[in-house]
């Protein structure tokens, strides 16, 4: 049955089917416009756990999501689908998380960085965040070289270093247009180069990434603040405070989102840490930080940016943790993802 045959007998307006794929959509990967890449990672965490789980738990809880689209019209007939969850990712997550978790405890009590034992185990696992980079470029460049919309499910924050580097191959110069609680400017954090708290601090080692607009930030270090001045423009930043006081002085979210469109160029790649939202949507992220955003308002700069022209080269959505027994983060998390995929498409210029 071809694709056309299949938009046809489908009823959208039905129970999502598990025997098909993401969203209860009838189509195959080759087939579908977005692919999304899951990255079941979760090695340098440093509070709470779990965001390894994230992508399972993404898929399960997509074939709840209705597919009508407010602002993409016949958005689900583009198709979007989850490449295979890998194996081989999630069981030298497992295996290295266990090894950084007696490294940061030796460290918490007391431990040298310089010993021995403790800077053979940091070793270890930057070879091992490096292997995963250099998985996530190839697997990114696979997709991208068939013209497809991708898009990186993680796994904690640091799972998208690979794809940016893809990115900065594929199209050249590019900003980082992150949404988040945390400023992720650390450097080597706890002993880890490729930490997640360290993500956009390697982002911005790549000449390609010209730019870093953070949006919702509320939890940073004065190290993390002084890259942002230091940056001579390259890091702006609108804190989660200022966004709110602004607000209370009677400005609105429609200027505050038009000032942060202005300062992100054409191309853009969209870096979304769930925690960026209200703890209330996501209390079992790996390190809730109370204020952030409603899905909404988020929705809504996303929408604000497509209808602006620029183009959103690919994204992430990541740190996304499903609690025991509640798959309310994963629900959250689905419905979002879904109407990013089509907004990203959307500026893409791919319409149904």
């Amino acid at each position: 049955m071809t694709k056309q045959e299949k938009i046809k007998n489908f009823d959208a307006n039905g129970i999502g089917q598990l025997n098909d794929g993401m969203f209860g959509l009838p189509f195959t990967i080759d087939e579908c416009n977005t692919v999304l890449i899951p990255v079941p990672w979760e090695v340098t965490v440093s509070y709470g756990g779990g965001t390894a789980d994230g992508p399972q738990a993404i898929l399960d809880a997509s074939y709840q999501v209705d597919l009508y689209d407010p602002f993409v019209k016949n958005a689900w007939h583009l198709g979007i689908a989850m490449d295979e969850i890998s194996d081989e990712v999630r069981s030298k997550s497992d295996k290295n998380r266990q090894s950084a978790e007696r490294y940061i405890n030796d460290l918490a009590n007391g431990g040298d960085e310089n010993d021995t034992e403790l800077k053979k185990v940091a070793t270890q696992i930057k070879q091992e965040c490096e292997w995963l980079n250099k998985w996530v470029k190839e697997r990114c460049l696979h997709f991208l070289n068939q013209q497809k919309t991708v898009g990186l499910v993680g796994g904690d924050h640091s799972t998208p270093l690979g794809m940016m580097q893809a990115l900065a191959e594929k199209f050249g110069e590019f900003a980082v247009l992150q949404i988040d609680a945390h400023a992720d400017l650390r450097i080597a954090y706890e002993g880890f180069e490729y930490s997640h708290a360290s993500i956009m601090y390697n982002a911005l080692k790549l000449k390609e990434v010209q730019k870093l607009v953070q949006v919702g930030i509320r939890d940073y270090c004065e190290e993390e603040l002084n890259i942002i001045e230091n940056s001579k423009g390259r890091v702006k930043t609108f804190f989660d405070r200022d966004i709110k006081y602004a607000q209370y002085n009677g400005d609105s979210w429609d200027r505050i989102v038009n000032r942060i469109v202005n300062e992100l160029p054409n191309q853009i790649y969209l870096s979304f840490d769930i925690d960026g939202l209200d703890p209330k949507l996501c209390p079992n992220t790996g390190t809730p930080v109370a204020g952030g955003f409603e899905t909404e308002q988020v929705l809504f700069l996303l929408e604000k940016i497509v209808r602006s022209g620029r183009k959103i080269i690919a994204f992430d959505l990541n740190e996304v943790s499903p609690g025991v027994g509640n798959d309310w983060d994963a629900n959250v998390a689905a419905r979002l993802l879904y109407r990013i995929c089509n907004l990203v498409a959307f500026s893409q210029g791919k319409q149904a």
